[in-house]
């Protein structure tokens, strides 16, 4: 992806024109109230420059998992006040996304204003990308914008099938998250140097399989570092580990050998015998834990190891904790790589991108979040970007002339 390879809002003449903004305001609620607004916030600068420019903005999203049609509990009326206060203005509300009862809401609105339509997943046509419901949606307006970067791995009516309708543009969201994504694996500064943790390699065979071809280093957390280390005969006591996947680890190391990516794994660990805060701990190295121990943090040996590669790479791409982060004193390891790659990246030495899962609540917790270069709060849109494949929501755009 080039950043020439989708149009843009600065592509679009949108003054007197309504605008179909597909968005992703899938949040977290709490009490009936969103509970946290991450997501709308980072979308209200597409709306509120859309408006200003003069378009009507009406704003599409799904919302739950609703299973039969139109129910109270997933209605994106709850979301009404939080995306309202966000952009600064009543947001009007229309029942259903389709048809004569939304256009009707459409049309009574002015050129600055902003409706937000009923779930696109009320209506089957949704999920399945029906072209007669992708239709129905395009006849609502006049341009696409897709600002749903965390929903472009689905190919939905909504995040595909009108983009292939109306004349179409990646939103303010969607153009930051491609283009730093672009800058972090498709046209890095080198060296790059990869960190993935998490539990399990089975669920990140693609990813790794991808990485190993495409970075310098892949340092290797988590549950998913002990299953390669088993795959090279060390003994793991209790921790969590495949011992199935040790053909699939010993493959993936195979083809980092041939492709010149050197895997960087732990050479000490944080080990007790209960999974609990404030557990009584040691430090071992690898080969030394006990039958009973789980390793559930990397050791300081490791950290000093992680800090010294990613003092040599120009680029750090990030994906999942390295550790148990949930509880202390095992988010040490995690916090304390995060901390480092923070720094470098504040004294202008590094870029560094992250997302995907546990990844934005570990370094939120490590509190590094903000001095990231950029942090996707797309979770499996940034792992098959990760993955290698070509995203349903993005090609679209790629394909589209304004």
């Amino acid at each position: 992806m080039t950043e020439a390879a989708f149009n843009t809002l600065d592509d679009l003449n949108v003054a007197g024109k309504t605008v179909l903004v597909r968005a992703d305001l899938n949040v977290p609620m709490q009490d009936g109230a969103v509970s946290d607004t991450t997501r709308i916030d980072r979308l209200a600068p597409t709306l509120t420059e859309l408006a200003r420019k003069g378009a009507k903005v009406v704003v599409l999203s799904h919302f739950g998992r609703p299973k039969a049609g139109p129910d109270a509990a997933n209605s994106l009326r709850h979301v009404l006040p939080a995306l309202s206060k966000a952009v600064g203005q009543d947001v009007a509300f229309a029942g259903t996304c389709v048809g004569e009862a939304a256009k009707a809401v459409i049309a009574g609105v002015s050129p600055g204003d902003v409706v937000l339509l009923e779930n696109t997943r009320f209506h089957a046509g949704e999920e399945k990308n029906d072209p007669a419901f992708a239709s129905q949606l395009a006849e609502l307006g006049d341009l696409y914008v897709n600002d749903a970067f965390s929903a472009a791995h689905r190919a939905h009516a909504s995040t595909e099938g009108v983009a292939r309708r109306l004349p179409s543009a990646a939103g303010r969201l969607m153009q930051q998250e491609l283009e730093a994504l672009a800058k972090a694996l498709e046209t890095p500064e080198r060296p790059v140097c990869a960190v993935v943790g998490g539990a399990k390699i089975s669920t990140k065979l693609d990813l790794l399989g991808n990485l190993v071809a495409r970075v310098d280093m892949l340092a290797l957390g988590g549950g998913m570092a002990n299953t390669f280390l088993f795959a090279q005969g060390a003994e793991l006591g209790a921790s969590l580990c495949e011992r199935d996947m040790a053909d699939q680890a010993r493959a993936i190391m195979d083809k980092a050998k041939a492709c010149g990516c050197e895997i960087l794994l732990p050479v000490d660990f944080v080990v007790a015998t209960e999974f609990k805060s404030g557990a009584e701990d040691r430090v071992v190295a690898v080969n030394a834990v006990g039958p009973e121990e789980m390793a559930l943090d990397i050791g300081p040996a490791t950290v000093a190891l992680l800090a010294q590669k990613i003092g040599t790479a120009k680029t750090v791409v990030w994906n999942g904790p390295l550790g148990a982060f949930e509880i202390t004193p095992f988010d040490a390891g995690t916090n304390a790589v995060a901390a480092e790659v923070a720094k470098r990246t504040q004294a202008g030495a590094l870029l560094s991108v992250a997302g995907g899962g546990d990844t934005v609540a570990a370094l939120a917790a490590a509190g590094v979040e903000d001095t990231f270069t950029y942090v996707s709060a797309a979770g499996g849109a940034f792992l098959e970007w990760l993955e290698g494949k070509d995203l349903p929501g993005v090609a679209a755009l790629k394909t589209s002339q304004a």
